[in-house]
């Protein structure tokens, strides 16, 4: 492999290098020019020497590593350049440019220049150091081509360790310069001088930050702190405690709740001021907890970040506080570490940073010092570490790009905060009716006002009236039934294992019609496993694939500690009786080649003498002499299957294997993902996979899942190697489209879009803490099955809130009848404020609460999602309010009439009374379905139901019959006959209602 002219890279990492405080340029000096032209001389010796090995290596067998050394070729070049060297480290108190310097800037001293002088490229490095302030100033633009042909010379040194630290990496990138990247023990890839000149000339642009071997000075980086700040995230303004508070305040119906209790108090009603405004204060403290933990999100973000930091300051390793990295710092990685901020590396050994936070993927990805693609995704930076990332293994260093805000992390950061929180479906919908309460309140009673004072009543009766009016109108059981009915509803989706972080959240899920979730772990199972072999002896495969393992399976063949293939093969192996503690026994190592990423490979050789092999095909077979026939055919079939391919040989010699065969392995999809991916699609449910998976992969893996069918489109339902914003634009796209949009992730790199989807769903098992304090609901399987499931539950609970809105309303519609009619007629108040009040809280309110633990539907999966814009009183809705309303009014005030023509106002108030309220009770029994009759309902699937109408009716008789409660209320005893004519009155309005059904089921 080979990558020439790194140019468009260079410009990239220039611009953010750049970022930092730049030094002010320098000019040419004699002593550059002495540089330069040693540069070239070095350069030639240099290549010379290098063709002399490249003829040898190309007669010579490749070997599993790559160690050839060029100690003549150097020897020489040192003894040319001794005396140039001398001379430069001597002038730099009388050269102008260099006497400018802070620090002690002598090319030849590596503590601020980061000068390599152990070959062609360092030389020149250095030399041309001589007339620029070390890291700042540019040259001109004639030394181009002296740049490529440094390029050429130094790209694949490797044995010497500050050259190492440079080749191929961000600063050597930064300078713009050509560059090769050399694959060792690949001859072939050797190009000739003829391709490197036809590469861009570029200018030898020394980068601000230099990743020299003693970093920056205490003095510089406190300098660059004060102007570049703190390597911290933006707390963000967010929304202060009071505004949220006040937010649960404001909406119409807990407004007319105020009002009511205030004119209540006025009006030394103590008992209904303060049973109204108990339930106000309830509720606004049920919604404040819910809302300001939402805005936490950002702080667990802060939390993420590393307190303290190794890193370069004066020569010395030193450990500060993350907080004062700056733009520059040389960061010493090691396993175990938290990144303290984005960085470029400029060495790493064996180095593994474990980036699912960020980037979504659930193993540890190899990290390199050598470029990138300039138009790499964020996954397959590997020569980028990233604030709040882990060192999974291995050591390294790391040239600091970006702090705080100016981040991954940082950017996420600000993701989060334009993602904007929107009402919920329901919330809508019930804005919507509390609004037409108010609206519809206001009007009535100033009209009954108007048409009593116009009657010339006194002021204080017609202002007693109307409060009375007030109270019958406002279902004041309305916002604790709804929040009960949610807080139900969260008890049910613990038991499918999603745990609700949002009260609102269990209503917007079941109504949601697309599901964008992530791949890994929550559609597949989150761990790898063979999926396939090839060869022609399986057997012979896994021994030879276990025999090369070093990861350590744990004892029920789950889990372990390793690499998640290597588990994978070793589990395989166990399912058929290969143990690998038998074969350590019997075959104990005695050299191992561990895993190299430039080489793609890893070899054991046993005590019986033979190598192990395994890794990629490309890397392995070069290295066979038989078994290859069809493996090439293989490793394409299985890679276009999403198989992770990987090929096993062995053999007497390193140079001299046989293949055994090949291994794919693969995430499997969740069974139980698969069906519910299809219960989801059954009920109108688009599932839109988001992965940072190879897109090959993903769509296998859709197709396994059912997520794309034939005739579906990829680029709608399947993204891959999505990012941030990536993620945060689908879900948008989704919601223009009028999409009911929930999103499942476990990173921070998802936490955005899960904060702007209608329902954010975060992982429980693997998810960070800043996506289960942006999410809404959190899984505690990571199962997408539980979503189905949790969906199900959702449309369940909003259908019985639909059933206690039309139950409270139907009641609340007879209230208001009832005092209006008896107004309009001349007759006294049927109904005084407190009775009004226990109608709304205990009888109306305490059935309402049984309805809305009514069971799930069986058909709940089986209808389309309701539609966005549908309200949640629809037409039949409002029919079955309008009549149960009207027969209700009925009977009430013929009782009322009646007494009031035959006995006092206080025996016909206490008739109205009962009236109405076991007329209440018993249509509860309609009203847990507007088309079936309650025993197709199911007479007895709602116990609670049937307990609560039994106490309702007890604790009626009992505040009748009572001589304190009678007196606090305002009524008479009942007699038996009158307890039997409101009980009789009562059961009228329900068996209308369900005498209706029974003829409309029949007639349909």
């Amino acid at each position: 492999m080979q990558e020439l002219g790194h140019a468009d890279r260079g410009a990239d990492l220039r611009q953010e290098l750049e970022a930092a405080p730049e030094l002010p340029r320098r000019r040419i000096g004699d002593v550059g020019i002495v540089g330069i032209a040693t540069g070239m001389v070095g350069g030639v010796v240099d290549v010379m020497e290098r063709d002399d090995a490249h003829d040898r290596q190309r007669r010579e067998p490749p070997q599993l590593h790559h160690a050839t050394e060029h100690a003549g070729a150097i020897e020489r070049v040192d003894q040319t350049l001794a005396l140039t060297e001398r001379r430069l480290a001597q002038c730099h108190h009388e050269d102008s440019p260099i006497d400018h310097c802070k620090q002690s800037t002598c090319p030849r001293q590596e503590q601020t220049c980061g000068c390599i002088t152990s070959n062609a490229f360092g030389r020149l490095q250095c030399g041309v150091q001589g007339f620029w302030q070390c890291r700042s100033a540019r040259p001109a633009r004639p030394v181009a081509p002296i740049a490529a042909l440094a390029g050429f010379v130094g790209a694949d040194r490797v044995d010497s360790e500050p050259a190492a630290a440079l080749r191929g990496t961000a600063y050597e990138t930064a300078t713009g310069m050509a560059t090769l990247v050399r694959t060792p023990g690949v001859a072939e890839n050797r190009p000739r001088m003829s391709e490197i000149e036809r590469g861009p000339a570029v200018a030898l642009t020394p980068p601000p930050l230099s990743p020299g071997a003693t970093g920056l000075s205490s003095a510089e980086a406190a300098r660059r702190l004060g102007e570049v700040g703190a390597n911290e995230l933006d707390r963000g303004d967010g929304t202060s405690a009071w505004r949220i508070l006040a937010g649960q305040l404001t909406s119409p119906i807990v407004l007319l709740m105020l009002g009511a209790a205030l004119i209540s108090g006025i009006l030394r009603e103590v008992a209904d001021a303060i049973a109204i405004a108990a339930i106000v204060v309830l509720n606004a403290v049920v919604g404040f907890l819910q809302e300001y933990r939402a805005e936490r999100a950002v702080l667990a973000l802060r939390s993420m970040t590393a307190p303290r930091a190794r890193v370069l300051r004066d020569g010395r390793a030193a450990t500060v506080a993350a907080r004062e990295v700056v733009p520059g710092d040389v960061l010493l990685l090691e396993a175990g570490d938290i990144v303290a901020a984005d960085a470029a590396l400029v060495e790493a050994h064996a180095l593994r940073a474990s980036e699912a936070a960020l980037t979504g993927e659930s193993t540890p990805v190899d990290k390199l010092a050598t470029p990138a693609s300039a138009d790499a995704a964020l996954a397959e930076r590997h020569d980028r570490v990233l604030l709040g990332t882990s060192i999974a293994a291995g050591t390294g260093r790391a040239v600091v790009t970006a702090t705080g805000m100016a981040t991954e992390l940082g950017r996420i950061a600000r993701l989060l905060e334009t993602a904007e929180d929107e009402p919920t479906p329901l919330q809508r919908r019930l804005a919507q009716v509390s609004r037409m309460l108010l609206y519809a309140t206001v009007a009535i009673v100033a009209v009954f006002a108007a048409a009593g004072l116009v009657r010339g009543a006194a002021a204080f009766d017609v202002f007693l009236s109307a409060v009375s009016l007030a109270v019958a109108a406002v279902p004041e059981g309305l916002p604790a039934i709804v929040t009960i009915a949610l807080a139900i509803g969260v008890h049910r989706m613990v038991v499918r294992n999603a745990l609700v972080r949002k009260l609102p959240a269990v209503e917007t899920l079941g109504c949601a019609t697309v599901i964008c979730t992530d791949k890994t772990g929550t559609l597949t199972t989150g761990a790898m496993a063979v999926r396939e072999l090839w060869g022609p002896d399986h057997e012979a495969l896994l021994d030879a694939a276990a025999a090369c393992c070093d990861a350590e399976l744990g004892a029920d063949l789950r889990g372990g500690i390793g690499d998640p293939t290597e588990l994978a093969i070793l589990a395989e192996a166990a399912l058929r009786d290969i143990q690998r503690d038998a074969i350590e026994r019997e075959r104990p190592r005695a050299l191992v080649e561990p895993f190299d990423p430039a080489t793609k490979r890893m070899a054991i050789r046993r005590g019986d003498g033979i190598w192990y092999v395994k890794g990629a095909l490309e890397a392995v077979a070069p290295s066979c002499t038989a078994g290859l026939t069809g493996a090439h055919e293989a490793a394409i079939q299985l890679a276009a299957r999403g198989l992770r391919v990987l090929a096993v040989a062995v053999g007497d010699a390193p140079d001299a294997l046989v293949l055994r065969g090949l291994i794919g392995v693969a995430d499997p999809p969740r069974p139980e993902a698969i069906e519910a991916v299809a219960a989801a699609r059954a009920a109108g449910i688009r599932t839109v996979m988001i992965t940072g998976d190879h897109p090959a992969t993903a769509q296998v893996i859709a197709r396994e899942l059912g997520i794309l069918r034939p005739g579906d489109s990829a680029a709608e339902l399947v993204h891959a190697r999505a990012t941030p914003e990536d993620k945060l634009r689908i879900v948008r796209a989704w919601k223009a489209r009028g999409a009911i949009v929930a999103m499942t992730g476990d990173g921070v790199n998802d936490a955005p879009a899960l904060r702007e989807a209608h329902v954010g769903v975060a992982m429980g098992r693997t998810g960070t803490e800043v996506t289960r304090e942006v999410a809404d609901i959190v899984l505690a399987d990571d199962n997408f099955a539980s979503i189905v499931a949790a969906i199900r539950e959702g449309r369940g609970i909003f259908d019985n809130i639909r059933k206690a809105l039309v139950y409270l309303l139907s009641g609340n519609v007879a209230e208001l009848a009832v005092m209006l009619i008896a107004s309009l007629a001349g007759l006294p108040l049927p109904l005084l404020p407190l009775q009004l009040l226990w109608i709304n809280l205990v009888t109306d309110g305490l059935p309402a609460l049984a309805l809305v633990m009514d069971p799930t539907e069986a058909d709940a999966m089986n209808r389309p999602p309701r539609p966005p814009a549908e309200p949640i009183l629809g037409r039949p809705e409002w029919h079955a309010i309008a009549v149960t309303g009207v027969l209700l009014t009925a009977v009430t005030v013929a009782v009322f009439a009646w007494a009031l023509a035959t006995s006092d106002l206080v025996r016909a108030r206490s008739l109205a009374f009962a009236v109405l309220v076991f007329g209440q009770l018993f249509r509860s029994f309609a009203s847990r379905s507007t088309t079936r009759v309650f025993w197709q309902v199911g007479a007895f699937s709602n116990l609670v139901l049937l307990a609560v109408v039994t106490v309702s009716v007890v604790l009626q008789l009992v505040i009748h019959n009572v001589p304190a409660t009678g007196a606090l209320f305002d009524i008479a005893a009942l007699a038996p006959g009158d307890a039997a004519l409101c009980l009789g009155l009562g059961i009228v309005p329900v068996t209308v209602v369900e005498v209706a059904k029974l003829l409309r089921h029949r007639g349909a």
